[in-house]
């Protein structure tokens, strides 16, 4: 994150998300699981002799959340250090072994690069629907779920009749301009598998095994369970 110089309170606010799946997640593997489900050995809270609120249950849910968290981090880091249309020419290059299927490559990177064209236009256009909607006396924020997901209504059906506005105007505009979804098409950047792709590739793979290996030992070997949740904090399949 620091060399892609993205901002931690930006991340920060991309965890704004996370925090009700993490509320749901306590619920479910603290409050409702028990020993025979998640084979919890230490107890936190007792209340009783049939239940009882155990530790694992808790590092499960953080366990989830730190996942969801590093996932997110990497989608920054991919996002801000990438550009849509080197995306879109990588997705074409990981697509081209499908034509020998007769899979149409071109008209699937062609959507997705719309996709990612129009997400910030999307969020443009859902932010002035929602100060729209505010002026008339619209809350998002107050009220119990069922008046939220009303509100949340006022905002869905404006921003959809929008998205196919959108698509009809686009799909216009690309006929007009003569493109043909199965004509044969040139790219300004042509992509060339370098010496250093063979090297990301090998080290990539050379994480992988190592680590299935890990986990395949720790099977097999006694004592190498411990000895592995100690140093890397992963448990076997």
């Amino acid at each position: 994150m620091a060399l892609s110089k993205i901002s931690f309170f930006d991340f920060l606010k991309s965890l704004k998300s996370l925090w009700f799946m993490m509320i749901f997640l306590i619920i479910i593997f603290v409050f409702v699981q028990n020993s025979s489900t998640i084979e919890a050995r230490h107890v936190m809270i007792r209340f009783s002799d049939s239940y009882a609120i155990y530790w694992e249950g808790l590092l499960q849910t953080l366990h989830i959340f730190v996942r969801f968290s590093f996932m997110i981090a990497l989608t920054l880091i991919f996002t801000a250090t990438t550009s849509p249309m080197d995306i879109t020419y990588a997705i074409e290059w990981y697509l081209t072994p499908l034509r020998l299927i007769k899979f149409p490559t071109q008209i699937m990177t062609m959507i997705f690069s719309l996709a990612l064209r129009f997400i910030p236009t999307l969020m443009t256009e859902t932010q002035k629907i929602m100060n729209a909607q505010r002026s008339r006396g619209v809350d998002y924020n107050r009220g119990f779920i069922s008046k939220k997901i009303r509100s949340v209504s006022t905002l869905i059906v404006p921003l959809l009749v929008s998205c196919f506005s959108r698509s009809i105007d686009l799909s216009l505009a690309m006929d007009a301009r003569g493109y043909d979804p199965y004509g044969k098409r040139s790219s300004y950047k042509v992509l060339k598998f370098s010496l250093i792709d063979l090297f990301g590739i090998i080290f990539i793979l050379f994480i992988m095994g190592f680590f299935i290996t890990m986990c395949v030992l720790s099977e097999h070997i006694e004592g190498f369970d411990n000895l592995l949740n100690l140093l890397f904090g992963i448990e076997a399949f």
